[in-house]
């Protein structure tokens, strides 16, 4: 019961390099968008956050057929990509962690979003009146404040990645090896009289890694407080 099978390791494996990649590669952008909303005002600020947050409360199968329109072979951009360089995302793993990190985005973004909102300007404003440049700023002051936002936010994007199957297995299908990660895994295995056992061993991974992810996030919200009031 407790002996996981090859190909189980695999769907694990995979749904963690899935979900890594997303998250190291999801973090910039959203460190990037975090800071746009908070910092500063625009025309179309509402939308920006609206669309940012999109994908919380659309079916997440809606998001995949989105990004199979967007990303496919013949997609608007994907013929663009395989045509001239060579990147192929449906159908492959590189897919599902596209997939995974739009999904994981919103939850990514606001975490570093209220942590920079939580930095006091004066000391910005300060770094700024001793002749530092707006990106040195941000880069020693408040990036290094909202840290523990940041880390929290990844925390919770990359658990998010790694239970994501709605808009992951309508992008790049269940692939044994290839797509199928711990969720489509399990999908596939309760279709079965004979994967009761085996759903059930990924069932427990899920939950241990949800949990240790959770605890992880609260965690560091805990810590950004504390510095927040001195502590």
């Amino acid at each position: 019961m407790l002996e996981l099978s090859p190909t189980e390791w695999t769907a694990i494996e995979l749904s963690l390099r899935v979900a890594t990649v997303a998250t190291l590669v999801g973090t910039p952008l959203g460190i990037a968008v975090a800071w746009l909303l908070a910092r500063r005002e625009f025309w179309g600020k509402a939308l920006v956050d609206a669309l940012v947050h999109l994908p919380l409360v659309l079916p997440p199968v809606v998001t995949g057929y989105l990004l199979l329109l967007t990303f496919g072979r013949r997609g608007l951009v994907g013929e663009w990509l395989a045509d001239h360089l060579g990147i192929v995302f449906a159908f492959r793993w590189t897919g599902a962690a596209l997939a995974c990190g739009i999904m994981a985005f919103p939850l990514l973004v606001r975490p570093i979003r209220l942590s920079i909102e939580a930095v006091d300007r004066r000391l910005e404003q300060a770094a700024g009146t001793l002749g530092a440049a707006p990106w040195q700023v941000f880069l020693t002051v408040t990036l290094p404040l909202a840290l523990p936002g940041v880390l929290a936010g990844m925390v919770l994007g990359f658990a998010k990645a790694i239970g994501e199957f709605g808009a992951t297995i309508t992008f790049v299908s269940n692939i044994p090896g290839e797509t199928q990660t711990i969720s489509s895994a399990i999908y596939s295995l309760i279709q079965s009289p004979e994967g009761d056992s085996a759903a059930l061993r990924l069932v427990v991974v899920s939950i241990l890694l949800a949990m240790a992810a959770l605890i992880g996030s609260e965690w560091f919200a805990r810590r950004a407080l504390r510095r927040l009031h001195g502590n």
